[in-house]
């Protein structure tokens, strides 16, 4: 004998699987044509259900409601809103980052400062390099120069010397080249930080942003 726990569990089932079949078969859809008429079917074209359309119950409410396809213009809308946001992200993780950084727009001009003075220090130094490589390329030329009013050869030795020190000299000269187009980058990105911190603090720099000034 079945217990009541058994036949309730039956019934349920049975009132679930009702209910099913009489969704399925009563289901109903009410979608515009290509005409503008609003039309009421059992079935739906397919070029129909992307204007959207309604389900309905055999009695004519809405069980669900499937919105229309979105136009191009509305992707486009919707991607540019979603870019915009990330965009917002984006600057607000940058911010954030920035502020760990600087608390006052002073304190990035004043960093702008240092790190500029260090790559022109280093550049400095190279330009020594170059000064004492030029002089030894002098002796060497000079040297040559007397061996060819003397009438004699200049030895390979010699050549190549003179071949490695002019050599040496331009690729000093490139990275004074390179450094300079980091310091210029480097200037640029400052500025930019330092403007973007007197939006976000609401403080005006009051420190010159040309070292050689600051120091005045």
């Amino acid at each position: 004998m079945m217990n009541r726990l058994t036949r309730f569990s039956i019934a349920v089932s049975a009132v679930a699987a009702l209910t099913v079949a009489t969704i399925a078969e009563a289901r109903m859809y009410r979608y515009t044509d290509e005409n503008g008429q609003v039309v009421i079917s059992n079935t739906i074209p397919q070029e129909a259900t992307k204007r959207g359309y309604d389900i309905l119950s055999k009695n004519g409410r809405v069980i669900e409601t499937i919105d229309p396809e979105p136009t191009e213009e509305e992707i486009a809308a919707r991607q540019a809103e979603e870019q915009r946001k990330a965009e917002q992200a984006r600057q607000r993780e940058l911010d954030r980052k920035l502020l760990e950084r600087f608390s006052h727009p002073d304190e990035a001009v004043r960093a702008m400062h240092r790190k500029i003075r260090e790559l022109e220090g280093l550049n400095q130094l190279k330009r020594g390099n170059i000064s004492v490589i030029d002089s030894q390329l002098d002796s060497e030329q000079s040297r040559a120069a007397d061996l060819e009013r003397s009438g004699r050869d200049i030895p390979e030795s010699t050549l190549e010397k003179l071949r490695r020190l002019e050599a040496q000299i331009r690729d000093i000269e490139r990275e004074i080249s390179s450094q300079n187009a980091d310091i210029k980058a480097l200037r640029e990105q400052f500025e930019k930080d330092i403007e973007r911190l007197e939006e976000i603090t609401g403080k005006e720099r009051t420190v010159p942003l040309d070292p050689d000034e600051a120091e005045k």
